[in-house]
Protein backbone atom coordinates (compact mmCIF):
# COMPACT_ATOMS: atom_id res chain seq x y z
CA UNK A 1 0.00 0.00 0.00
CA UNK A 2 1.03 3.43 -0.63
CA UNK A 3 0.18 6.64 1.24
CA UNK A 4 -1.59 9.21 -0.37
CA UNK A 5 0.68 12.80 -1.04
CA UNK A 6 -2.06 15.70 -0.03
CA UNK A 7 -2.20 19.32 1.25
CA UNK A 8 -3.47 19.78 4.80
CA UNK A 9 -6.77 21.13 4.07
CA UNK A 10 -7.22 17.75 1.92
CA UNK A 11 -5.57 15.15 4.48
CA UNK A 12 -8.18 16.74 7.49
CA UNK A 13 -11.29 16.75 5.13
CA UNK A 14 -11.95 13.12 6.45
CA UNK A 15 -12.60 14.14 9.48
CA UNK A 16 -16.43 14.57 10.69
CA UNK A 17 -18.17 15.97 13.19
CA UNK A 18 -18.19 13.89 16.22
CA UNK A 19 -15.36 11.95 16.01
CA UNK A 20 -12.06 10.74 18.01
CA UNK A 21 -9.10 12.66 17.06
CA UNK A 22 -6.28 10.91 18.54
CA UNK A 23 -3.36 14.03 18.56
CA UNK A 24 0.26 13.21 18.85
CA UNK A 25 2.82 15.31 20.74
CA UNK A 26 4.27 15.62 24.66
CA UNK A 27 3.26 19.09 25.03
CA UNK A 28 4.77 21.03 21.41
CA UNK A 29 6.91 18.49 20.92
CA UNK A 30 5.62 16.11 18.20
CA UNK A 31 2.63 18.14 17.80
CA UNK A 32 1.37 18.23 13.91
CA UNK A 33 0.55 22.19 14.67
CA UNK A 34 -0.28 22.25 10.62
CA UNK A 35 -2.24 19.83 10.87
CA UNK A 36 -4.80 21.34 13.43
CA UNK A 37 -4.36 24.31 12.14
CA UNK A 38 -6.52 22.93 8.83
CA UNK A 39 -8.54 21.07 11.18
CA UNK A 40 -9.62 24.22 12.38
CA UNK A 41 -10.22 25.73 9.04
CA UNK A 42 -11.77 22.72 7.90
CA UNK A 43 -14.43 23.15 10.88
CA UNK A 44 -15.66 20.13 12.23
CA UNK A 45 -16.77 19.71 15.53
CA UNK A 46 -17.99 18.25 18.85
CA UNK A 47 -14.87 16.70 18.62
CA UNK A 48 -13.62 14.01 21.49
CA UNK A 49 -9.45 14.95 21.79
CA UNK A 50 -7.08 12.29 22.85
CA UNK A 51 -3.64 13.80 23.91
CA UNK A 52 -1.14 13.59 26.86
CA UNK A 53 -1.82 17.40 27.33
CA UNK A 54 -4.78 19.53 26.83
CA UNK A 55 -3.11 22.26 24.93
CA UNK A 56 -0.23 24.64 25.15
CA UNK A 57 -0.08 28.52 24.95
CA UNK A 58 -2.91 29.68 22.30
CA UNK A 59 -1.21 27.88 19.17
CA UNK A 60 -1.81 24.10 18.29
CA UNK A 61 -4.04 22.00 20.01
CA UNK A 62 -4.89 25.21 22.13
CA UNK A 63 -6.16 27.00 19.07
CA UNK A 64 -8.33 23.89 18.38
CA UNK A 65 -9.82 24.21 21.74
CA UNK A 66 -10.54 27.86 21.77
CA UNK A 67 -12.01 27.61 18.48
CA UNK A 68 -15.15 25.40 20.05
CA UNK A 69 -14.04 22.64 18.02
CA UNK A 70 -13.81 19.99 21.18
CA UNK A 71 -16.36 18.30 22.80
CA UNK A 72 -14.49 16.37 25.38
CA UNK A 73 -10.38 15.78 25.90
CA UNK A 74 -8.70 12.66 27.16
CA UNK A 75 -5.73 13.34 28.52
CA UNK A 76 -2.85 12.89 31.27
CA UNK A 77 -2.50 16.30 32.24
CA UNK A 78 -4.63 19.05 31.16
CA UNK A 79 -3.18 21.81 33.36
CA UNK A 80 -0.09 23.39 33.48
CA UNK A 81 1.37 26.79 33.49
CA UNK A 82 0.48 27.65 29.95
CA UNK A 83 -3.19 26.16 29.65
CA UNK A 84 -5.09 29.05 29.72
CA UNK A 85 -7.21 28.10 27.08
CA UNK A 86 -8.12 24.26 28.50
CA UNK A 87 -8.60 25.83 31.89
CA UNK A 88 -10.91 28.67 30.69
CA UNK A 89 -13.42 26.33 29.13
CA UNK A 90 -13.10 23.67 31.44
CA UNK A 91 -14.35 26.15 34.22
CA UNK A 92 -17.02 27.39 32.03
CA UNK A 93 -18.33 24.18 31.98
CA UNK A 94 -17.99 24.24 28.00
CA UNK A 95 -15.73 20.90 28.07
CA UNK A 96 -15.69 17.81 29.15
CA UNK A 97 -12.63 16.06 30.79
CA UNK A 98 -11.09 12.79 31.58
CA UNK A 99 -7.82 12.29 32.68
CA UNK A 100 -6.31 9.07 32.20
CA UNK A 101 -2.88 7.94 34.11
CA UNK A 102 0.29 8.31 30.86
CA UNK A 103 1.10 4.33 30.86
CA UNK A 104 -2.87 3.47 30.47
CA UNK A 105 -3.46 6.05 27.96
CA UNK A 106 -0.58 5.06 26.14
CA UNK A 107 -1.68 1.13 26.71
CA UNK A 108 -5.30 1.68 25.71
CA UNK A 109 -4.31 2.94 22.80
CA UNK A 110 -2.03 0.33 21.50
CA UNK A 111 -4.79 -2.39 23.04
CA UNK A 112 -7.55 -0.58 20.26
CA UNK A 113 -3.62 -1.63 17.27
CA UNK A 114 -3.00 -4.58 18.67
CA UNK A 115 -7.07 -6.05 19.04
CA UNK A 116 -6.88 -6.73 22.61
CA UNK A 117 -10.56 -6.02 24.14
CA UNK A 118 -9.76 -4.79 27.36
CA UNK A 119 -6.39 -5.18 29.95
CA UNK A 120 -6.18 -4.91 33.66
CA UNK A 121 -3.75 -2.65 35.20
CA UNK A 122 -2.86 -1.74 38.97
CA UNK A 123 -2.45 2.30 38.18
CA UNK A 124 -5.16 4.04 39.26
CA UNK A 125 -6.31 1.66 41.86
CA UNK A 126 -7.56 3.09 45.32
CA UNK A 127 -8.21 6.36 43.64
CA UNK A 128 -11.22 8.52 41.95
CA UNK A 129 -9.95 6.85 38.79
CA UNK A 130 -10.64 3.52 39.45
CA UNK A 131 -14.37 4.32 40.51
CA UNK A 132 -17.19 2.32 38.55
CA UNK A 133 -14.68 0.43 36.72
CA UNK A 134 -14.59 -3.64 37.15
CA UNK A 135 -11.64 -4.23 39.49
CA UNK A 136 -10.01 -7.82 40.29
CA UNK A 137 -7.38 -9.10 42.13
CA UNK A 138 -5.02 -11.11 40.83
CA UNK A 139 -1.77 -12.86 42.02
CA UNK A 140 -2.67 -11.00 45.59
CA UNK A 141 -2.61 -7.57 43.68
CA UNK A 142 -5.55 -5.15 42.81
CA UNK A 143 -6.18 -4.07 39.41
CA UNK A 144 -9.19 -2.31 37.41
CA UNK A 145 -10.09 -3.07 33.84
CA UNK A 146 -9.61 -0.74 31.23
CA UNK A 147 -10.49 -0.51 27.71
CA UNK A 148 -8.97 0.51 24.55
CA UNK A 149 -9.26 3.66 22.99
CA UNK A 150 -9.92 3.87 19.19
CA UNK A 151 -9.90 6.67 16.72
CA UNK A 152 -11.52 7.44 13.97
CA UNK A 153 -8.37 9.75 12.82
CA UNK A 154 -4.42 10.04 14.03
CA UNK A 155 -2.74 13.35 13.59
CA UNK A 156 0.49 12.88 13.88
CA UNK A 157 4.06 14.01 13.47
CA UNK A 158 6.82 12.58 12.41
CA UNK A 159 10.44 13.46 10.97
CA UNK A 160 10.93 11.70 7.30
CA UNK A 161 8.78 9.22 5.17
CA UNK A 162 9.18 7.72 1.57
CA UNK A 163 6.29 7.59 -0.50
CA UNK A 164 4.88 4.07 1.17
CA UNK A 165 4.13 5.96 4.29
CA UNK A 166 6.89 4.14 6.34
CA UNK A 167 7.81 6.56 8.95
CA UNK A 168 10.96 7.86 11.14
CA UNK A 169 10.78 9.74 14.05
CA UNK A 170 13.01 12.54 15.66
CA UNK A 171 13.70 11.88 19.44
CA UNK A 172 11.29 12.86 22.01
CA UNK A 173 9.36 13.65 19.28
CA UNK A 174 8.44 10.84 18.69
CA UNK A 175 6.20 10.41 22.31
CA UNK A 176 2.66 8.88 21.11
CA UNK A 177 2.64 8.81 17.53
CA UNK A 178 3.56 5.10 16.86
CA UNK A 179 0.79 4.03 18.95
CA UNK A 180 -1.50 6.27 17.93
CA UNK A 181 -1.03 5.46 14.40
CA UNK A 182 -2.26 1.77 15.06
CA UNK A 183 -5.32 2.63 16.61
CA UNK A 184 -7.34 4.97 14.49
CA UNK A 185 -9.01 4.06 11.22
CA UNK A 186 -7.50 7.11 9.22
CA UNK A 187 -3.70 7.92 10.41
CA UNK A 188 -2.58 10.94 8.69
CA UNK A 189 1.21 11.87 9.05
CA UNK A 190 2.77 15.42 8.85
CA UNK A 191 6.68 15.07 8.28
CA UNK A 192 9.46 17.07 7.30
CA UNK A 193 10.42 15.76 3.91
CA UNK A 194 9.19 12.09 1.70
CA UNK A 195 11.91 10.45 0.48
CA UNK A 196 11.61 7.74 -2.74
CA UNK A 197 10.63 4.27 -1.27
CA UNK A 198 13.92 2.17 0.02
CA UNK A 199 15.82 5.38 1.34
CA UNK A 200 15.21 4.57 4.51
CA UNK A 201 17.07 2.18 6.64
CA UNK A 202 14.57 -0.47 7.51
CA UNK A 203 15.90 -0.76 10.85
CA UNK A 204 14.67 2.83 11.25
CA UNK A 205 11.62 2.41 10.47
CA UNK A 206 9.38 2.73 13.50
CA UNK A 207 5.60 3.29 11.70
CA UNK A 208 5.02 0.63 9.06
CA UNK A 209 3.47 2.07 5.99
CA UNK A 210 0.40 0.19 6.79
CA UNK A 211 -0.75 2.41 9.35
CA UNK A 212 -0.39 5.49 7.51
CA UNK A 213 -2.86 6.63 5.04
CA UNK A 214 -2.14 10.43 4.19
CA UNK A 215 1.36 11.94 4.13
CA UNK A 216 1.34 15.96 4.23
CA UNK A 217 4.96 17.07 3.86
CA UNK A 218 5.84 20.18 6.00
CA UNK A 219 9.35 21.47 4.89
CA UNK A 220 9.47 24.57 7.98
CA UNK A 221 7.17 23.40 10.65
CA UNK A 222 5.87 26.61 12.87
CA UNK A 223 7.86 27.36 15.41
CA UNK A 224 6.70 27.87 19.08
CA UNK A 225 7.14 30.93 20.75
CA UNK A 226 7.26 30.77 24.35
CA UNK A 227 3.64 31.66 25.08
CA UNK A 228 2.24 34.73 27.76
CA UNK A 229 -0.05 33.82 30.06
CA UNK A 230 -3.23 36.19 29.89
CA UNK A 231 -4.07 38.16 33.17
CA UNK A 232 -5.58 36.83 36.17
CA UNK A 233 -7.54 38.05 38.98
CA UNK A 234 -6.91 35.28 41.10
CA UNK A 235 -4.43 32.00 41.16
CA UNK A 236 -6.59 29.32 39.49
CA UNK A 237 -6.99 26.29 42.12
CA UNK A 238 -7.15 22.94 40.35
CA UNK A 239 -10.28 22.04 38.72
CA UNK A 240 -11.61 18.40 39.52
CA UNK A 241 -11.78 15.55 36.60
CA UNK A 242 -14.01 13.75 35.30
CA UNK A 243 -13.43 9.78 35.84
CA UNK A 244 -16.15 8.64 33.32
CA UNK A 245 -14.50 6.05 30.82
CA UNK A 246 -13.66 7.57 27.14
CA UNK A 247 -16.17 7.27 24.59
CA UNK A 248 -15.58 3.90 23.22
CA UNK A 249 -16.55 3.56 19.26
CA UNK A 250 -15.94 1.34 16.52
CA UNK A 251 -14.20 2.93 13.67
CA UNK A 252 -16.54 4.39 10.88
Amino acid sequence: MTAVIMAAAEAVSVVKDGDTVLVGGFGMAGMPVELIDALIEHGAGDLTIVSNNAGNGDTGLAALLAAGRVRKVVCSFPRQSDSWVFDGLYRAGKIELEVVPQGNLAERMRAAGAGIGAFFSPTGVGTPLAEGKESRVIDGREYVLEYPIRGDVALIRAHVADRMGNLVYRKTARNFGPVMATAAAVTIAQVSRIVDIGALDPEAVVTPAIFVNRLVAVSAPAASSAPTAPAASSAPTAPAASSAPADRQEPA
